[in-house]
């Protein structure tokens, strides 16, 4: 609930529309059985405290940070959460925290037992800053291009490697291997995390082979190059 709030006050306007969202969203997380007594209004008196919502002192953890165009899928929901064991999905994504589609089919793909969220990148970097509220959580990031991912870490995201799973072809890219296309800005973005000091693990499941990030952009230029 408290990153749902985080999101809400960079994409909503009023207080109000503030309280709406996040009372819409825990009705969704509360599941009631059976539904029929979900017809129920309890007076407001009855409501549970907010300090029932409060956050332990600590940091967020990462666990995973993922660059892929697909985002929450079924790599990601099965193989990659089993193998993490995140307590929450994050999409950091300016453009897809403001679809409202896109961001209901992400909460459903979310596995049992772990809250999807989708929230613009500055609200990411506002969590990383904030020591207070997120202690024991344990966070997979998806990020839908490299360039939302080096705003984050510039930003200040302490993120040390990222996860390579794919990135769809467009017109103007060039695909150096079945899963990866590249433009030249995102062949400039790998080379600044580089130098940023980010490390690139190239694979799409856990049990894949991890491929070499330098032979894969050193190919994509030569591509591009040869367009000229």
């Amino acid at each position: 609930m408290l990153i749902e709030a985080y999101g809400s006050r960079l994409s909503m306007d009023s207080a109000q529309d503030i309280a709406a969202h996040l009372l819409d969203a825990g009705r969704e997380g509360i599941k009631i059985k059976p539904e029929s007594l979900d017809k129920v209004t309890k007076p407001a008196a009855q409501a549970a405290p907010t300090t029932s919502n409060a956050g332990q002192p600590g940091s967020l953890e990462y666990v995973l940070a993922r660059v892929d165009s697909r985002l929450l899928h079924g790599q990601v929901a099965t193989t990659w959460t089993k193998t993490t064991n995140p307590t929450r999905i994050i999409v950091v994504s300016d453009s897809v925290a403001k679809d409202d589609l896109r961001k209901n089919l992400i909460k459903e793909a979310a596995p049992a037992g772990v809250k999807a969220h989708v929230i613009p990148i500055d609200q990411m970097i506002k969590i990383a800053k904030d020591d207070k509220h997120f202690g024991g959580q344990r966070a997979l990031l998806l990020f839908e291009t490299p360039e939302d991912a080096l705003r984050a870490i510039e930003g200040g995201v302490p993120l040390k490697e990222l996860n390579i799973g794919s990135m769809s072809h467009s017109v103007g890219k060039v695909q150096p291997n079945k899963v990866l296309a590249f433009d030249q800005k995102d062949i400039d973005t790998f080379h600044q995390l580089e130098k940023d000091g980010v490390k690139f693990d190239v694979r799409k499941v856990p049990a894949d082979h991890a491929e070499n990030m330098d032979a894969i952009l050193k190919k994509a230029q030569d591509e591009l190059n040869a367009q000229k």
